[in-house]
């Protein structure tokens, strides 16, 4: 039996919830993610088998409501999986056409390892029970295996295996998208390998990616490899293997498929094709190499589990959500020209697209495997110079990052966008949601501070940072009358709120509130950047980017002087003017729709606009609570001018807390994190519903178009940093956990600057132990204001009335 803090499992079969079981239980090792379909599962309204890949983007051209538009995909790459079973003298086995009598699907947690056991009765009365399990090696990331079990309980005869690799695969897994062109791949190359082998190369059609995958596949009774008879069937875009095993009554034939995928892309190779299938030749059992993958996400957990041993299911939750994010983003990744897609690598919603969700991925990730933050931020860096071209086109300076970016870094946002409600095309104005580039450089100031790498940001990070701060400028506006800058034209976060409610016709908000603190924030953080450099290199900087000492100092008369609208009571008002909009009835809207999901669709369908109304989509001013302390804010609202009370910062939570729809899965983590101190049970029960929201499908039907990565690892990144009140000021780590019981006896582990960490939390205490790591350097840690510097091997706790050293564990 299996750790239930380890498993996601069902024990029923029921085809509408197929999709999601699928993408839930997806495998995956950071370099490709196959959706946990049944081998023998056809695209379908039940099924969708896919395979995705960082990178595999292709682009092609459709007729949209009248319109051309040119469409970047994340391409679903040919199935490796397609396995087919049929019992001598009956039709090909599915679910539909025969009687389950025992069923259950599994996904352990632990080494993504996906398994399903079928006992099942045809219409000749024969009993077969069907085990089978998947994974993506972790060890070996271009490897994927398949295992089948096919034990016969009341008859004997033949089965026929069919081993395939399917290429006539197109992008059909967002029903919104089906209108667009979905056919990438065109074939190249099927091979036979031998007698067990097989192989297919495909290229996709406009980004001239090579995808090739080489398998082979064995029989076993035992530990004795059978000799089986074999044929093989090819075509342009498709191969199998056709097996037929004789089987005998309640003896096990077990069936290894063994697949080998790589891509153009790879580096180290010769040619995709070849090098799969020189790899096919040296291939190991399905045993072995899924110890081995299991001892690679060994190392990966012992750095990365949390555990909650008061709490079961938030330990399960807690626990699956890791492995999607390591699925997604994992050792094998930071090397790659790799982000992390908002829908991670699990289906084909939002294209593979990246957003601003890395704010919610990377804080997990640099206090573990800062390296892969690293990697996946240099994406961002190889784009800078179409970040630059961007803003020039635009009439600006610096660097402009688009709201959605896929291959190369141009703006993929669409410019219309389809509501399901009223059957229309409305224009899309999201990709105004400048505060993408905020996250970026937020994201980066991070990392750095997570592992001080001055050599990162001497050759990628200081760079984009200044660009970026450099297109803010460009941007602001001054208003002679207040002496303040302004930003004009711009969506925050909320997305609701298109166009400046005045009449004007103007697109975009005026002085989002989110938008010009975090402008503020960069411009004084633009001079800390440049004062880690020596005058030499700071000089070199400067040539670099023609940048100069006047314009840095300009930026900081900026940062004191960004306007920041406040309703009449001091609440910080979301954008200038939202004071004065409408209230909405909530409890009307709640009582009339069961999901109010996309708002805004239900208000244009009524012939009525969001614009109107004091609502958000999810957390729009609440996210500078979210992002920083309580210390950082007073400090950020100081430099602005103004004093911001305690009293201030909870009627301003309060108030757009009641104004929320919470149609973004991201939102309950930003609440979750902002009220944790004032009302722990609320927070605690955001966060259950956060960590339950793909698990439950909570937005009815999107889980199963893919998982979302960005509110997965914001619940991480709550539970292991904002639940302890973690934070890196200067020289400093500091801590100060919330009130929370269920996360008492809660342990982890994390990397601050080289110098590995255990955290254990009991009764209200916290207790820090210093391991050894490769600084070896004493760290000083701050808790409940208590300062103190540990050398390595020491272990204190600290307790709200001070600290007590204890002996190294």
């Amino acid at each position: 039996m299996m750790d239930k803090t380890w498993t996601l499992s069902y024990d029923f079969f029921k085809p509408e919830l197929e999709w999601r079981r699928e993408a839930l239980t997806s495998t995956g090792n950071g370099y490709l993610t196959t959706r946990g379909a049944m081998e023998w599962a056809e695209a379908s309204e039940a099924h969708y088998p896919g395979t995705y890949m960082h990178g595999g983007y292709n682009r092609v051209g459709s007729i949209i409501g009248g319109r051309p538009i040119s469409n970047e995909d994340l391409v679903n790459l040919p199935n490796w999986t397609s396995m087919k079973l049929k019992i001598e003298g009956g039709e090909p086995f599915s679910m539909d056409s025969v009687e389950i009598l025992s069923y259950r699907h599994e996904f352990d947690i632990s080494c993504a390892l996906m398994t399903r056991e079928i006992l099942f009765r045809d219409s000749q009365g024969r009993e077969t029970n069907l085990r089978t399990r998947r994974f993506m090696s972790m060890q070996r990331m271009h490897l994927g295996a398949i295992e089948w079990e096919i034990t016969p309980k009341n008859w004997s005869g033949n089965v026929e295996v069919i081993s395939a690799l399917d290429g006539r695969i197109i992008n059909w897994g967002v029903h919104m998208y089906r209108p667009f062109e979905c056919k990438h791949l065109r074939p190249v190359k099927t091979e036979a390998m031998g007698e067990d082998g097989i192989s297919l190369l495909v290229t996709t059609s406009q980004s001239r990616i090579f995808f090739a995958s080489a398998a082979r596949t064995f029989v076993y009774q035992g530990d004795q490899e059978l000799k089986v008879m074999r044929s093989t069937h090819m075509q342009d875009d498709y191969i199998h293997q056709a097996i037929t095993i004789p089987v005998q009554q309640g003896k096990t034939v077990r069936v290894e498929k063994m697949v080998h995928l790589f891509s153009s892309k790879d580096k180290a190779i010769s040619e995709p094709l070849m090098n799969a299938q020189i790899h096919a030749k040296r291939v190991c059992s399905f045993d072995t190499a899924l110890t081995r993958s299991r001892n690679a996400w060994k190392q990966i957990w012992a750095v990365c589990d949390i555990r909650i041993p008061k709490h079961d299911e938030a330990q399960m939750l807690v626990r699956f959500n890791t492995c999607h994010l390591l699925m997604c983003c994992s050792p094998n990744t930071g090397d790659l020209d790799a982000a992390a897609p908002a829908r991670g690598l699990t289906g084909e919603h939002y294209n593979g697209r990246m957003f601003w969700d890395e704010m919610y991925i990377y804080p997990f990730l640099n206090y573990r495997f800062p390296e892969v933050t690293r990697g996946m931020m240099m994406y961002r860096y190889r784009r800078l110079d179409e970040a630059r071209e961007r803003a020039r086109e635009a009439g600006y300076e610096g660097a402009m990052y688009p709201w959605q970016s896929g291959s190369d870094g141009r703006e993929e946002t669409y410019l219309m966008n389809f509501n399901r409600r009223d059957k229309k095309w409305y224009p899309d104005q999201s990709f105004r949601q400048r505060h993408v580039n905020a996250a970026i450089f937020y994201n980066m100031w991070q990392y750095f501070q997570a592992t001080r790498d001055v050599d990162f940001m001497w050759n990628h990070g200081a760079r984009l940072m200044l660009e970026i701060a450099r297109f803010f400028a460009s941007i602001t506006v001054y208003n002679k009358e207040r002496d303040k800058y302004e930003i004009h034209g711009v969506m925050g976060p909320d997305e609701y709120h298109e166009n400046f409610e005045d009449g004007s016709g103007e697109h975009g908000v005026r002085n989002n509130a989110y938008t010009n603190v975090m402008v503020s924030w960069m411009f004084s953080r633009a001079n800390e950047v440049m004062n880690l450099f020596p005058a030499k290199r700071r000089s070199r900087l400067f040539a670099l980017l023609d940048f100069s000492e006047e314009e840095l100092a300009k930026w900081q008369e900026m940062s004191r002087k960004m306007f920041i609208p406040l309703h009449k009571d001091g609440i910080i008002s979301q954008f200038e003017g939202y004071e004065t909009l409408k209230e909405l009835d909530w409890d009307a809207y709640r009582a009339k729709y069961k999901n109010l999901y996309r708002l805004d669709f239900i208000l244009k369908a009524e012939g009525d606009l969001a614009d109107h109304y004091k609502l958000s989509k999810q957390a729009d001013t609440l996210m500078l609570f979210y992002l920083f302390s309580e210390t950082e804010l007073r400090e950020m609202f100081s430099n602005l001018g103004f004093e911001y009370s305690a009293d201030q910062m909870k009627k301003t939570i309060q108030y757009y807390f009641d104004r929320c729809s919470h149609c973004s899965t991201l939102s309950l983590v930003v609440h979750a994190a902002v009220v944790g101190n004032a009302y722990p049970e609320k927070s605690w029960d955001m966060l259950m519903k956060s960590l339950k929201a793909d698990v439950d499908d909570v937005q009815g039907g999107s889980t199963g178009e893919g998982i979302h990565l960005g509110v997965m690892s914001g619940t991480l990144d709550l539970v292991s940093r904002g639940f302890l009140g973690m934070e890196a000021r200067g020289n400093v780590l500091h801590f100060a956990p919330k009130p929370l019981p269920q996360l008492d006896g809660m342990t982890c582990r994390m990397v601050w600057r080289n110098t590995p960490i255990k955290l254990e939390l009991n009764d209200g205490a916290l207790t820090v132990c210093i391991e050894d790591g490769e600084s070896g350097q004493p760290l000083t840690v701050s808790v409940f204001g208590h300062t103190q510097e540990l050398q390595v091997g020491d272990c204190v706790t600290f307790a709200k009335a001070g600290a007590d050293r204890k002996k190294a564990a």
